[in-house]
């Protein structure tokens, strides 16, 4: 349920979080930024270089085209850089996400970066350090400053810049320079003029030619440590083959490598700094080489090492306790650490990833303990929590009792998210303050196919919701303060699957303005930008800037025409649509989009507000990255380009005028550019290259020398906040302070500047419409035709009042004084006397099965009656019952374990004085199937129905559903019964699979029938010694069946195709071999192949009547094979004693004698002890052949067999159907096998 922002909220989690983005791709790709927490430092990779004539050496000193740095998307590719023709990988900033992360700023969420590294030298110190001298044949030094609000085209001199003394340039020294920063500034100036310059240093990486990323960490706080791990990352190895580490102690002037006090042979892979302790540091090493961990406890100045026994995947640290650290490894176990990494000690195993949370002191009963998903069998997930060093069954605790759709835990604040089957649907719960679970209440109708939570800010979730009828939108809603009730805050908001399968929504916060948003939305097929001052009540389209960046007339009216920004930050940083505001800055929003109909990704401009939003200048007709200086006080902006480059941009005036700084002596290609960090920003480091086969160099650039003094009250200005003309935004008048423009004076790190407010009173914009309350086009807010207002509220189960709604709620954050519209405001009753209403009755697992001689959990809810006086019995069905006083009392739910297979009728009744309401459900308990046993005919006749049966183990298992399949058909027939009749129109073998499903539990049987138009079958008998030797398994029966089959093949001459043997399951042991025709006849009468089946009947019994069937079973054990007639069943009752065992005798054998002589003068050539089995019965009704057991045969196919040899005969066509009886045989319940 969890997402990202793809332009996500600021939320700064430490100072030292870098701001790191590219500005400069010679062959760019494009990046991607992925939410982190603040312990481990993102990756800055390396873009590929491209070797072309874009090299610093055909340049000069200034580059083409302005020299301006910067990303583009155009130049895709790239060759080698580095150690020979070795190619630096395309750019990906890249950054881990642990699972305890909430929704991160794109830019200030521990932004450093990179992955790979090369280990080469010892420690080595290189410097150069420099204030970029004037040059009387360097390209001018002149300040651009073009206005963003219109005017000339062209720079023109501005006031004199005073930089604390370090140098002066007067106004006789500028001119103007006409020309468009749409297609780059000129690159060429006056000679003789002066070039405004930084003062920096470069550093150069060497020995990391081929490195191809980076992770920085900056400690900030007044310290001067940089780190810095390079490594080279092999993507064909999916592994990191080299590192490097590198440390300075003067803000970056020089870097020491230290290789060596980390092992020269140690790959370095991962770079992590304790959030609450940033002197502390941890280094992983690559697992395919070592499996260890590096400590550093004085910002990486020492290290220890410590062996690990687990690989490493995330690590989580503590949001308070710097030495408290979770560790996922890649098995899915989670290891805790309260030693900063010394030492680990497992926690549990089968743990879902990124679904573990520390504990929040406040909220939870203490503050060691972890929220946990852990994998269940059948694919279910529990949500259990477990104490720090002790997670054993009995400390591990159940806050919710069930299972729980896995992959679905979010703990974020005061709130707990889960999801839960129910009836084949998810159901979304959330617990408020670590209190019980309690279904979200949507709109109605509202068919969620998937709910991601985007915020739970300011003590309310704000979730984006799927419709079943959405592809690439999605709905926003807002909860109020229990996360419980949710209205639609913005309908087909624009929404693309993220690099890792998350969800990137097109929803961003303001900085530093609460209830400020904007989103982009589908309309009519359209992609518009819309802006909310009031939290998403009311939104409105952007106004178009009044004039271009040449200061010529727009004209765009609304709705037709609009500005639209980019908001996909964390999607692509470094690109288009990147979107800046800040705390420290606020009402500035820096943003890259287009003015027209919809957003485009063509012709895009930067555009900047200073006034939240309401007016906008464009200020840069091409892809600009720009960053916060001074806390917010200045701007600079890199332009994206695959050119190398020696100018920066510095505005003093919230982007209106522009001046133009060279910050290296040689044209760089720009791979990124990271800030101080915190809010301060006056030093950056900027990563590039000189040429295609340079190492990294580090350029220092120092902005402090461009400000003249500290700043004082003086240099700021009172700004308020509106909404177009309305000054109350949010209940309130906000009032901000801002530096003046071109205040060029530093701010204290510590100053703190206040914002004033003032309440206003109450008006409608300041409620929003309640849970079952839509708006109308008046504005007013009414019932939806599926609401029926409850008069009571789930505060009554505790309470005697309640707040009753008037269909409007105030937003949370709102500060308006309600005294003036008490009609809005909801009033506070007493809880009534209501009947109980909307009982819910459903088990903890969402599944109406339970398994025998378990604990079964039933939930039960109440929408209405919640009264101290309601009582709820629940009925279970198998003869107990319970009753609580108050439904508050079973929260937990209400166990209980059935000691018997079967259905029960559950039921749950709520009732009080004025009434009651009763729901029931139907609970199937079972116990465990463990197997199937499936029963078929071996041979059947064509178009004459089997009986196909099973049999379970254990016998009496609960309700079962049976799945029959015949052959390949793909539809199964469904029964609930364990047996079926089925006619097989088709000759040939056949297989017939039965699935028994059983709660979650299904098991399956296979079996074959060969099916022919007619045959003939004999019972096999066998010496009694067989029985002795007979284990019962099957197994033994297909060997058995195999020796008796080969011997009468050896014996008879018979074809081994027409003979198919299947031994018996049970004692004693029995057989039943079958003659068939064969595979391929010729067409003939049915006489002729009856005559043939006749004759090979006779030959078989006349081998067995002279014992000449016969094989060794083992060494001096021999077996015969007989052939038998298995007798009718008794025709009296021998246990009557009243009958004379003589005149029984007599009268049976007087029968016999007359049925022998019926036979004999009836059917001449009939042969005693042979079964006839055939089709064709024209005047006769099909009989069914009654289930010998199941049969698994590999039985011949073909047509109906003739023989040239048969021997011209009329058989009767009664005599060939006649059926066995078995009554002297003991079967077994397993199956036989046939050969």
């Amino acid at each position: 349920m969890e997402t990202r922002l793809r332009c996500c909220f600021f939320i700064v989690f430490s100072e030292w979080i870098w701001l790191l983005t590219f500005t400069s791709i010679p062959g760019g790709t494009k990046a991607e930024v992925r939410c982190i927490p603040s312990c481990q430092l993102p990756l800055l990779a390396a873009f590929p270089r491209e070797l072309s004539q874009l090299d610093s050496a055909d340049f000069g000193e200034e580059g083409p085209d302005g020299d301006f740095v910067g990303l583009t998307e155009e130049s895709q590719g790239g060759k080698s850089a580095g150690s020979g023709d070795e190619e630096r990988n395309a750019a990906e900033f890249t950054v881990s996400e642990e699972s305890s992360s909430k929704l991160l700023q794109p830019f200030g969420g521990n932004n450093a970066g990179g992955a790979g590294g090369e280990a080469t030298d010892s420690q080595q110190k290189l410097s150069h350090s420099q204030v970029f001298a004037q040059s009387a044949a360097a390209s001018g030094n002149l300040t651009e400053n073009s206005s963003g609000d219109g005017g000339d085209n062209g720079f023109y001199a501005g006031d004199d810049v005073g930089s604390g003394g370090s140098r002066r340039r007067t106004r006789s020294a500028q001119s103007s320079v006409s020309g468009s920063r749409a297609s780059g500034e000129q690159g060429a100036s006056a000679p003789g003029q002066q070039e405004l310059h930084l003062t920096g240093s470069t550093f150069a990486l060497s020995g990391d030619t081929a490195h191809n990323q980076a992770m920085v960490h900056w400690s900030g706080q007044n310290s001067s440590v940089i780190l810095m791990l390079t490594k080279y990352y092999d993507f064909s190895a999916g592994r990191v083959t080299e590192s490097s580490l590198w440390r300075s102690t003067d803000y970056g002037t020089t870097y020491e490598r230290l290789n060596e006090k980390v092992g020269p042979k140690t790959i370095l892979s991962y770079l992590y700094v304790s959030p609450n302790n940033k002197r502390k540091i941890m280094l992983l090493t690559d697992p395919e080489v070592e499996s260890s961990l590096l400590i550093s406890l004085d910002e990486g100045a020492s290290y220890q090492k410590h062996g690990l026994s687990f690989d490493i995947l995330s690590l989580l640290f503590h949001p308070e306790q710097e030495d408290w650290i979770l560790a996922y490894s890649h098995d899915q176990k989670l290891y805790v650490s309260v030693e900063f990494g010394k030492r680990w000690q497992l926690v549990h195993d089968n743990v879902v990833p990124n679904r573990f949370y520390w504990s929040r002191l406040g909220l939870d009963k203490e503050q060691g303990m972890i929220h946990l998903e852990i994998s269940v069998s059948d694919g279910r997930s529990q949500y259990i929590t477990c104490k720090l060093q002790n997670c054993s069954d009995a400390n591990k605790g159940r806050p919710f009792p069930g299972f729980i759709v896995p992959d679905t835990l979010v703990v974020q604040d005061e709130y707990v998210f889960i999801q839960v089957p129910v009836g084949g649907q998810s159901v979304h719960y959330v617990s408020y303050k670590r209190n019980s679970f309690y279904p979200m209440k949507l709109p109605k109708y509202t068919l969620p196919k998937d709910l991601q939570i985007i915020s739970t800010d300011d003590n309310q979730v704000v979730s984006a919701i799927q419709d079943s009828h959405q592809n690439d939108s999605y709905n926003l809603y807002m909860s109020e303060s229990r996360g419980l009730f949710f209205t639609l805050m913005l309908e087909n908001v624009v929404s693309s699957g993220g690099p890792e399968g998350n969800i990137m929504i097109d929803l961003y916060e303001v900085a530093g303005i609460k209830g400020v948003f904007l989103s982009n939305k589908v309309v009519e097929n359209q992609v518009k930008t819309y802006i909310t001052y009031n939290k998403g009540r009311d939104w409105r389209l952007l106004q178009a800037p009044a004039t271009d960046l040449q200061g010529n007339n727009v004209y765009c009216e609304q709705p037709y025409c609009s500005l639209h920004l980019h908001l996909h930050v964390s999607e692509n940083p470094y690109t288009s649509g990147n979107i800046v505001s800040k705390d420290s800055a606020p009402g500035i929003i820096i943003a890259s989009g287009v003015v027209g109909p919809e957003l485009t990704s063509s012709n895009v401009s930067v555009y900047i507000t200073s006034d939240a939003g309401n007016t906008w200048r464009e200020v840069f007709d091409e892809e600009y990255s720009v960053f916060f200086l001074n806390q917010g006080g200045s701007l600079v902006a890199i332009r994206h380009t695959p050119l190398p480059i020696r100018h920066i941009w510095l505005s003093f005036d919230e982007g209106r005028n522009w001046d133009r700084y060279s910050f290296t002596a040689s044209p760089l290609y720009v791979d990124g550019v990271l800030g101080e960090p915190g809010e301060d920003i006056l030093i950056m480091t900027i990563f590039g290259y000189f040429s295609h086969r340079s190492e990294w160099q580090l350029v220092k650039v120092d902005f402090r020398s461009i400000f003249s003094h500290q700043c004082t009250s003086e240099d700021y200005e009172t700004w308020q906040l509106h909404n177009e003309d309305e000054a109350c935004v949010m209940g309130m008048k906000r009032f901000f302070q801002k530096l003046k423009a071109n205040a060029r004076c530093v701010k204290a790190r510590d100053q703190y500047i206040p914002q004033m407010w003032q309440s206003c009173p109450c008006t409608e914009a300041d409620f929003e419409c309640d849970y079952g309350f839509e708006r109308q086009s008046d504005g007013s807010c009414s019932p939806a035709f599926w609401f029926v207002p409850s008069a009571t509220s789930r505060d009554c189960i505790s309470g005697d009042s309640f707040l009753n709604t008037t269909g409007y709620r105030r937003a949370l954050s709102n500060n308006c004084t309600e005294e003036s519209l008490l009609r809005f405001t909801p009033r506070r009753q007493k809880c009534p006397s209501q009947a109980p209403r909307g009982l819910q009755l459903l088990t903890s697992e969402g599944t109406l099965v339970a398994t025998q001689g378990r604990n079964v959990t039933f939930m039960v809810f109440l929408e209405e009656g919640l009264s101290s006086g309601t009582s709820v019995t629940v009925d279970f069905g198998d003869g107990t019952a319970i009753s609580y006083v108050n439904i508050s009392s079973i929260d937990d739910g209400v166990k209980h374990i059935y000691n018997r297979v079967g259905i029960y009728q559950v039921s749950a009744t709520a009732s009080n004085n004025l009434g009651s309401d009763r729901v029931i459900l139907y609970l199937h308990v079972s116990c465990a199937l463990e197997q199937i046993q499936l029963s078929a005919p071996s041979v059947a006749v064509k178009n004459k129905a089997v009986n196909l049966t099973t049999l379970l183990r254990p016998g009496n298992v609960g309700t079962v559903m049976y799945y029959w399949w015949i052959d390949n058909k793909t539809e199964p027939v469904v029964t609930l019964e364990g047996g079926m009749s089925y006619s097989f129109s088709e000759r040939g073998s056949h297989t017939v699979t039965v699935q028994a499903s059983v709660g979650n539990a299904v098991h399956q049987d296979q079996t074959s029938v060969a099916v022919y138009d007619y045959f003939r079958s004999h019972v096999l008998a066998f010496s009694s010694n067989l029985d002795d030797l007979n284990p019962g398994v099957a197994e033994w029966r297909e060997d058995v069946s195999r020796a008796v089959k080969n011997t009468v093949v050896q014996v008879t001459g018979i074809s081994e195709e027409q003979l198919l043997v299947a031994v018996l399951p049970g004692l004693p042991t029995t057989a039943e071999m079958f003659i068939v025709p064969e595979r391929r006849s010729r067409d003939g009468a049915a006489d002729e192949k009856w005559a043939n089946i006749d004759q090979l009947s006779q030959v078989l019994l006349s081998a067995l009547n002279q014992d000449l069937v016969q094989f060794t079973i083992k060494p001096g054990v021999q077996v015969n094979v007989y052939g038998t007639r298995l007798s009718p069943a008794p025709l009296v009752d021998r246990t009557h004693s009243s009958h004379s065992g003589t005149a029984v005798i007599m009268l049976v054998s007087v029968v016999l004698m007359g049925l022998a002589i019926f036979v004999i003068y009836k059917f001449k050539r009939k042969i005693p002890g042979i079964n006839t089995y055939t089709a064709e019965q024209p005047d006769k009704e099909q009989e069914v052949i009654p289930t010998v057991t199941s049969i698994a045969v590999q039985g011949p196919e073909g047509d109906v067999a003739t023989s040239r040899d048969v021997t011209d005969v009329q058989l009767d066509s009664q005599s060939r159907s006649y059926l066995p009886s078995h009554t002297d045989i003991k079967l077994s319940d397993e199956a036989p096998h046939v050969f």
